[in-house]
């Protein structure tokens, strides 16, 4: 494939470069990790190898087209009106698809980006003030006091809390959740989780998922997700996550289809039981489905901490869920066990249950 170019107006930790060896050689010496990207990125393969996440199923390495991904970034920069010299932040791992695109954005579009280590405070190391950065929502949760130095913010890599979305209210920035994995190369579509104009209870009812520019959706058999998306993949993305279809381009995301539990003949799709547990209680937490000889599953939750028998109290009594969404056992954990993208490693944490118990 013909050479990539390195965008003239692009900086990495206010350094400028003249061209690609300049670049390579200063990261080498100073981001190791980084200069591991940028050595593949400017290659003369038309693809980089990326590693999944591994939060719902085993990790594995798949190669996503440069073409693909520089598509992705100008998507990205159009939707969010993110012009040549925006400043970002990495404060992501680099060894996976969101910590890759930033750069990519940056590499492309002729972004200054700083970079930190993918810690829960990114922002404590820094004084500095960014246009744009994104965070899994432990480190949004733990920057709060912070994210006004951020003018956009996209949190993604896992489910962000109804506690999180109040104490957002509270913050200046511009904050978005987004939907999308490796395969779609970051996020296809994002909705907004602050400044509301009518009050967080009743826009939070109708937020939904809004796709980016060039992409389609539909619903399988099964009422999953199908992304046509040809800038960023040859073929149609077939998943596992129940939506409701509200427009062309808009969706309500419901849940994953490989977790629903089927308990004496109800389906039920555990995150919406989580989103419902969630307003009661600020650990984390999920549920999950257990053999039961009667029921076939039974609704079973585990949260993160010490043992709390007010919050089993607090659950059972709560008539905010139905006789079939109560959990018929709930299991306490001190320490959830996490993907190295801080996702919570619910099969890892599961065996960790079973051997304690």
């Amino acid at each position: 494939m013909k050479k990539l170019d390195l965008h003239t107006d692009f900086q990495l930790q206010e350094h400028s470069f003249t061209d690609v060896n300049e670049l390579l050689s200063f990261s080498k010496k100073n981001y190791p990790e980084l200069y591991l990207f940028f050595f593949e990125w400017f290659n003369n393969k038309s693809f980089v190898e990326v590693k999944t996440s591994g939060s719902t199923g085993k990790p594995k390495a798949i190669k996503l087209k440069k073409a693909h991904m520089i598509a992705s970034a100008i998507a990205t920069s159009e939707y969010f009106e993110l012009q040549a010299k925006t400043t970002a932040l990495l404060c992501m791992s680099p060894n996976y698809i969101a910590g890759k695109m930033m750069m990519v954005r940056a590499l492309c579009l002729g972004w200054h980006l700083d970079v930190v280590k993918p810690t829960n405070h990114p922002l404590k190391t820094t004084n500095k003030k960014y246009d744009f950065c994104a965070m899994v929502p432990t480190q949004a949760h733990h920057s709060l006091d912070y994210l006004h130095r951020v003018k956009k913010l996209i949190v993604g890599g896992g489910d962000v809390s109804e506690d999180l979305v109040g104490k957002f209210q509270k913050v200046s920035s511009a904050i978005y959740s987004t939907y999308g994995m490796t395969e779609t190369i970051t996020h296809i579509a994002v909705k907004k989780l602050n400044n509301f104009k009518n009050g967080i209870a009743s826009e939070m009812k109708k937020s939904h998922y809004k796709t980016l520019p060039n992409i389609s959706i539909s619903t399988d058999e099964r009422g999953c997700l199908i992304i046509d998306a040809p800038t960023i993949s040859d073929k149609k993305i077939i998943t596992n996550d129940l939506v409701e279809i509200i427009s062309a381009n808009e969706f309500y995301w419901l849940g994953r289809y490989d977790s629903i539990i089927n308990s004496g003949g109800i389906k039920i799709i555990p995150e919406q039981i989580e989103e419902k547990i969630s307003k009661l209680i600020q650990h984390r937490l999920f549920v999950v489905g257990f053999p039961d000889t009667i029921l076939g599953e039974k609704l079973v939750l585990i949260i993160e901490g010490s043992k709390n028998e007010k919050v089993i109290e607090t659950i059972n009594s709560f008539d905010g869920l139905a006789k079939f969404e109560k959990p018929k056992k709930i299991y306490f954990l001190n320490k959830f066990i996490e993907t190295e993208t801080q996702k919570i490693n619910k099969k890892e944490t599961l065996n960790l249950l079973i051997n304690n118990c």
